[in-house]
């Protein structure tokens, strides 16, 4: 895996249709590039989860089906047709086999696809580490390592495989050529801006045994490059290179990251915001989905603020309803973006959106005070984690919130120190939080915890501004957010085994819309 997170790759986005991003942003991605190793026509598919991991009990409710489905039929995470993948794939002819096997699996979140058409057969094994990246893992036996950041082209070879590596070298500009050996084959791995050039896989089949050649196209909007570098991975190594705005550092970062200009990157975070307050304004205006646990509630939220139906909360009461909103357009398969999880997708949007509203803020503000939150994301990304499966509820909005705390200083004109300062905080609040989801769906507890995010966000913030001291530096409390979540026991990150997944109401409504779907 790249140790150098993109914003756009890690952090802000996927922009995505489901409940949750680890789930169906992450499967889109593996599947499409399990499409691609069969060059786009698939017969029969076997998908394998192992009983040990958490997809074993949340592939179905979470949306992974769902999203290898459309990942299989080469679709978008966003595409509007996702809801109804299952009968998609059943209309392509496609012939679908899941399984829960002992796949000897080391990560919770791994997918194994085993595709068939004819006599040709191949079997790629992925991980999905959390936010909706990937790693593939293996290809055919051989080990191997794809996150979707680069052009690939796979040789497969038996008896020429230090001489096909030497040739591409010598003739082709390559970001990295890598050799990976298996029992029945070896690939050479060429990772490229774009694919081996047909005309040297010609020579290359005229000179050496080349048994195949597959194609696998990106999956991320940030591509990777050699000789990457980016100014900084740590908190303090940030700071200590000038000072300068929290958002101007991200912007900075970002650049060097993507290759793309200030103004291109500060644009396409315009444009996240612009789609972020269309979907509050789905959530708000009423949504409406039969496989969900609860409904549409917002509205009335947003009907009782400024009354003496409730207590007056100013700018919470409508971090509250932007949250909520967003939480309900998720849950209904509309289009959210992953910030940095879908399960957490309300606590940095909503949080900041409002405050931005509530302040007159434009476009720009908020979307500078955005990347100044994904670069909080990035150090976060690059020394713990996003996925709820490796480290809890902490990993999605307890990091939500510390990107919440530090945007809404920068919205506000904070410095650099001081919106630091409130990301450590926040975090340091949400250490220890897990993730038990109520009848195996992304929809309670996470509602409250998102909330809880927001208002935790908007305490620290306020606190930050008022020079507190928030004692441990942000670096330390990312290791420490890493360590916590390695404690976590696994019934309680995300495998509802534990917690409120295992209460009785909650085991009531999981039957209840298990009947209503079958």
């Amino acid at each position: 895996m790249n140790p150098y997170p993109s914003i756009f790759n890690d952090v802000i986005g996927p922009i995505m249709r489901g409940p949750s991003s680890s789930h169906c942003a992450a499967s889109v991605r593996i599947a499409r590039l399990a499409r691609d190793l069969m060059d786009g026509r698939i017969e029969r598919v076997r998908i394998e989860f192992d009983p040990n991991g958490s997809l074993a009990t949340t592939h179905d409710s979470q949306g992974s089906d769902m999203g290898l489905f459309g990942g299989l039929l080469g679709w978008e995470a966003q595409d509007e047709r996702m809801v109804d993948a299952h009968k998609h794939i059943r209309k392509a002819g496609i012939d679908i086999d899941i399984r829960i096997t002992d796949i000897g699996a080391d990560h919770p979140n791994t997918y194994q696809l085993t595709l068939t058409r004819g006599d040709e057969q191949h079997t790629l094994r992925a991980d999905s580490v959390g936010g909706g990246m990937i790693e593939v893992t293996r290809i055919d036996g051989v080990d191997l390592s794809i996150a979707g950041d680069y052009y690939e082209t796979l040789i497969y070879t038996v008896a020429d495989a230090e001489n096909i590596v030497q040739a591409i070298s010598e003739t082709f500009d390559a970001d990295a050529v890598h050799l990976g050996n298996g029992l029945a084959c070896a690939i050479v791995q060429v990772k490229a801006q774009r694919f081996v050039d047909d005309a040297i896989i010609e020579k290359l089949r005229k000179r050496f045994d080349v048994q195949t050649v597959k194609k696998l196209a990106p999956v991320l909007p940030v591509l990777s490059r050699k000789d990457l570098a980016v100014p900084f991975i740590t908190c303090a190594d940030m700071l200590a290179s000038g000072d300068i705005g929290l958002d101007q550092h991200a912007i900075h970062y970002e650049t060097e990251r993507s290759g793309m200009t200030n103004a291109q990157v500060v644009e396409r975070m315009v444009e996240i915001v612009r789609l972020l307050r269309d979907s509050i304004q789905q959530g708000i205006a009423g949504t409406d989905f039969d496989d969900r646990i609860l409904g549409y509630q917002c509205g009335a939220y947003k009907q009782r603020m400024g009354t003496d139906k409730m207590l007056d909360g100013g700018v919470m009461d409508r971090m509250i309803l932007y949250v909520s909103a967003l939480m309900e357009v998720k849950s209904a398969m509309g289009v959210i973006v992953a910030a940095p999880t879908a399960g957490s997708c309300g606590t940095l949007p909503g949080t900041l959106l409002a405050a931005a509203d509530a302040r007159g803020a434009d476009d720009e503000l908020t979307a500078r005070a955005m990347l100044a939150a994904g670069l909080i994301g990035v150090f976060i990304a690059a020394h713990s984690s996003f996925a709820a499966e490796v480290g809890g509820c902490q990993a999605e909005t307890g990091s939500g919130a510390a990107m919440a705390a530090a945007a809404l200083v920068v919205l506000v004109g904070g410095t650099a120190q001081q919106a630091v300062g409130a990301a450590s905080v926040a975090l340091q609040n949400s250490l220890g939080m897990i993730c038990d989801p109520v009848a195996n769906r992304v929809e309670a507890p996470c509602l409250g915890k998102n909330v809880m995010g927001a208002v935790n966000a908007l305490a620290c913030c306020n606190m930050a501004l008022a020079d507190y001291d928030a004692l441990i530096p942000l670096d330390e409390v990312i290791d420490t957010h890493f360590q916590v979540g390695n404690t976590i026991p696994s019934s309680l990150r995300c495998t509802a085994r534990g917690g409120l997944s295992t209460t009785p109401t909650s085991l009531r409504i999981e039957a209840q819309l298990k009947a209503k779907k079958s």
